[in-house]
């Protein structure tokens, strides 16, 4: 089959690899039919995340047709549609049975990577470095679904693929960082990063109620489909003017109540912060550059929440911890459990309370996975999100 590879850093190429088998009873196989190229994706192309290798198979938001199913996958059947999770989950373990799926204790074979990077690990994630369990991802033709009777969720006939391909990743993602804010009537929600996460974080956060939405980033096409098109109320170029004191301006110098951090470990910014955070990161002494993540604390209002959806994968510098501490500020975050999402999510497209297509601003080929790539990461032609069809 043809899969879109990994073959070193700023390098992708789509090559000819041996297909997907079963290899437990608990196992299906699905034909892509559609699959999405991730911000996060980025982090792997520009060579942020350790333990990749050469010839991995990439991409973690996909879905298609069931082929082929083990035997003790009783609730999908050949021919099915459905969208898989990017984490993989057995459903059986302490963190699955709290709706934590993504911190599911029995998918990740690599889990000593993970403990001695973060402590303890997480999830396996589909085509995302061996430090996750090293799993052949789905910008591919077939892809190997593990624990299938937990994962996958049918689709129902008569939306298509794009209308439920989001639900994969990105979507729940997104409404993860707005649920975890606890919004309340009359809130005021900052989300800085207006990529696709950003916008389907501002999508949900006004489907949850916030009274006022204000959308950071440097990208006026960005900014404008999250006016025109997510539910921003308010935007910011933070290259045009200080995000803290227009913040500040339009919160009657409270702050928002609550910040979400829709960016992660590439943000960029300008002056000394931003020099600092790139030299430390190019000299491999600090991980990520937190440049939303410091803006997002230092912005909120005292007693309010910061929401971290962005991917970060190791050491942070000059965190501000005491803001967080002095001013009472809760800080919540984690990779997405997108199997507690998934239903409930898609039946409010269902309801039409929001229609996900409206992020896609390229479909291809996925023999043009690489040049998909080198679109999104430099934002040619307003690129917000590529759709790869095989």
């Amino acid at each position: 089959m043809k899969a879109n590879c990994w073959m070193g850093k700023k390098n992708v190429q789509v090559e000819q690899v041996p297909d997907p088998k079963i290899l437990n009873g608990r196992d299906a196989i699905v034909r892509i039919t559609s699959t999405a190229i991730c911000g996060s994706d980025l982090h792997l192309y520009n060579g942020f995340v350790p333990t990749m290798e050469k010839g991995d198979i990439l991409g973690h938001e996909f879905m298609g047709e069931v082929m082929e199913v083990g035997r003790s996958v009783k609730n999908l059947k050949v021919g099915d549609r459905v969208v898989v999770p990017f984490p993989i989950a057995c459903g059986e373990c302490n963190a699955c049975q709290r709706d934590m799926f993504s911190l599911c204790e029995n998918s990740n074979p690599n889990a000593w990577m993970a403990e001695k990077m973060w402590g303890h690990s997480p999830a396996g994630i589909f085509g995302y470095s061996h430090l996750t369990g090293g799993y052949a991802g789905g910008q591919a033709e077939f892809a190997r679904v593990p624990f299938a009777d937990v994962g996958p969720l049918k689709v129902p006939e008569g939306l298509t693929d794009d209308q439920v391909l989001f639900l994969s990743d990105i979507f729940p993602t997104g409404y993860m960082g707005a649920e975890m804010c606890d919004i309340a009537p009359g809130d005021t929600i900052a989300v800085w990063g207006a990529g696709p996460v950003g916008q389907f974080a501002i999508a949900s956060a006004r489907m949850l109620g916030a009274e006022r939405i204000i959308a950071i980033d440097r990208f006026p096409y960005r900014l404008r489909m999250a006016a025109e098109r997510a539910g921003a109320s308010d935007t910011i170029n933070y290259e045009e003017e200080s995000v803290l004191e227009r913040l500040k301006e339009l919160t009657g110098g409270r702050g928002p109540d609550k910040c979400i951090d829709a960016v992660g470990m590439e943000a960029h910014g300008h002056g000394v912060q931003y020099a600092y955070d790139r030299t430390k990161q190019a000299m491999m002494l600090e991980n990520d550059r937190p440049i939303a993540l410091r803006e997002a604390i230092m912005a909120c209002r005292n007693g309010g929440t910061v929401s971290v959806i962005g991917v970060y994968g190791g050491f942070i510098d000059k965190f501000p911890i005491g803001a967080v501490m002095n001013r009472s500020l809760t800080i919540r975050t984690g990779q997405c459990h997108v199997h507690r999402y998934m239903r409930p999510l898609l039946d409010r497209i269902q309801r039409g309370e929001i229609d996900p297509t409206f992020i896609i601003t390229h479909r291809m080929h996925l023999d043009d996975a690489p040049k998909g790539f080198d679109m999104f990461v430099h934002k040619q032609d307003e690129c917000m999100k590529v759709v790869l069809k095989t």
